[in-house]
């Protein structure tokens, strides 16, 4: 980067950025002092990739500018079988090392990460384009799961006692054993959580894991990798191959002993196809159509504050975040008023601090999409009520954070995922009309309910068809109770991150029954019809007395 200079701040004083009249343009946040070349060195690129495996080479740049930021190594097939057989021999290693032990190296992990988490959020900022406060909820996100794990995995794994098949008798344990070699195919807009933060887990459980992140966003990933091993993680175990998806993840997906995969519903699809074939589980965060629903007594200034983080954290690339916002016919035109002005109000910008309220689009391919959804819709009848125009005097993939009234069928906004800083405006009569239209779209990720009375919270959250729902905020606090599960219903995936489910699906269940003194079997002189009497009378029992 020559020049991370971006034009000057027009008007956008305290009060404007906490909401203020929106009466100013959205204008670009300052500029900071650092630039691409001081933060992503040539020592720090060889230091991050001497154990990638790869035979050829390829490159990632920085959205802020376009630029390159570094050349990398790019794996072949050949290359992926490879990284594949060194986990697996060091797997068998790591998987007798005392589950506690594992646990202490996610703890010091833990520190590390938080004493030096100024270096990955630059490497997040530079690799994705978001604000430095939407790198910092990755940080937030990792950490969490890494105290979590590091604390609860011994408790998770360890051996289960449960009532056997004869009470007293039958003595069962429940053992857990790691899969192996796990294959995680992480996406692009949460490089340091949808990385490390899924491998975490998986490492706790004894699992050796080779990784695939994606190659514009790989040197964040990597410096996860580089600190886990600092914290005493064995090098072999944690295996990254870089490449085209369509060359590598395959490859992953051939050799895994289990798969984790984040990113779009059609590869999910592929993926699990695949993974099916080879009779091997996987675990599938996909896409999302996610709504907010503003109920007729919520507090109107909160929500508005609530949907703008909602909606254009990360620039609305996060699978969690709010698409649709449903507001009672009572409230809309004040919502909207409060909404718009707040949105009007926020700082865009490319610096390395903090400061700006959003940052960029990750590349060509979201912008058009972004553009093509509003000019669309725009064309079909919808109101722009706030932004709707891409901003290159800032940066080539800026797109100012757009609020569309007026949207319906059969407008592409209604039904795809835009994954962009777009959300559609609808009002609503009744709560059931609100749920039903939450509810229409084949996805079922995360949504939000706006309201003050916590019962009616509770009932309209159960009625909804997603995995999770936040009630008076938009995503952050059901993702970041990271001792419950997360993931998606519907076409939003399978199986889910955090809490126990988190990393017992990176596990085998083995049951142990030890029958004592008794065979399960006719005996002490029992004859069959005698043995099947005093079973029936056993089972009639264990009922009356409750037993499980």
């Amino acid at each position: 980067m020559t020049d991370s200079k971006a034009p000057e701040t027009t008007g956008t004083d305290t009060a404007e950025q906490s909401g203020g009249t929106g009466t100013n343009p959205l204008a670009p946040a300052p500029a900071g002092a650092r630039t691409a070349a001081d933060v992503v060195t040539p020592e720090l690129v060889a230091q991050l990739t001497k154990g990638v495996v790869g035979s050829g080479r390829t490159a990632n740049h920085t959205p802020l500018t376009g630029e390159k930021l570094a050349d990398l190594p790019e794996s072949t097939p050949e290359d992926v079988a490879k990284a594949f057989e060194a986990a697996r021999a060091a797997q068998a290693v790591w998987e007798r090392t005392p589950v506690r032990q594992r646990a202490a190296v996610l703890l010091r992990f833990h520190d590390l990460m938080l004493e030096r988490q100024a270096e990955v959020l630059d490497l997040i900022q530079l690799e994705t384009g978001k604000a430095r406060l939407h790198a910092h909820e990755e940080v937030q996100a990792v950490a969490m799961a890494a105290r979590h794990y590091g604390v609860k995995a011994p408790a998770y794994l360890r051996p289960k006692r449960h009532v056997g098949a004869m009470p007293t008798l039958t003595k069962v344990t429940e053992l857990r054993h790691p899969r192996g070699v796990v294959g995680q195919i992480a996406p692009w807009n949460y490089p340091l959580e949808l990385s490390v933060g899924d491998a975490i887990p998986a490492f706790a459980a004894g699992n050796a894991v080779v990784m695939k992140p994606d190659t514009e966003t790989c040197l964040t990933a990597l410096w996860a990798r580089d600190l886990l091993i600092e914290a005493g993680l064995p090098a072999d175990v944690f295996q990254v191959v870089l490449g085209e998806g369509p060359v590598v993840g395959p490859e992953i997906v051939r050799h895994a002993d289990y798969v984790s995969f984040t990113g779009s519903t059609r590869v999910g699809r592929e993926v699990a196809q695949a993974a099916s074939a080879r009779l091997v589980g996987v675990s599938l965060e996909l896409g999302g159509k996610n709504a907010m629903l503003v109920l007729e007594d919520a507090d109107i200034e909160k929500a508005a504050a609530g949907a703008v983080r909602a909606c254009f954290s990360s620039a609305g690339q996060l699978c969690i975040s709010i698409e649709r916002l449903y507001v009672h016919e009572s409230i809309a035109d004040t919502f909207l008023e409060r909404f718009a002005a707040r949105t009007k109000a926020m700082r865009l910008g490319t610096s390395l601090a903090y400061g700006a309220d959003m940052g960029s689009l990750v590349g060509e391919r979201q912008l058009e999409t972004v553009k093509r959804h509003v000019e669309d819709a725009v064309a079909k009848g919808a109101t722009v009520v706030a932004g709707g125009v891409a901003r290159p005097d800032i940066g080539p993939y800026f797109f100012e954070p757009t609020i569309l009234d007026g949207v319906e069928a059969p407008m592409t906004v209604c039904e795809e995922e835009t994954f962009g800083p777009v959300v559609s405006i609808y009002r609503f009569t009744s709560v059931d009309e609100a749920i039903e239209a939450a509810n229409s779209t084949a996805y079922g990720l995360n949504s939000s309910v706006w309201t003050k009375n916590a019962r009616r919270a509770r009932e309209v959250a159960a009625r909804l068809r997603t995995g999770t729902v936040n009630v008076n905020e938009g995503y952050a606090p059901a993702y970041g109770s990271v001792q419950s599960p997360m993931g998606g219903m519907k076409d939003s995936g399978l199986g889910r991150r955090h809490g126990s489910e988190g990393i017992l699906k990176y596990t085998e269940a083995q049951t142990v029954a030890h029958q004592r003194l008794l065979p399960m079997a006719p005996s002490l002189g029992l004859d069959d019809e005698k043995y099947a009497a005093l079973m029936s009378r056993s089972l009639r029992l264990m009922k009356a007395f409750r037993l499980r």
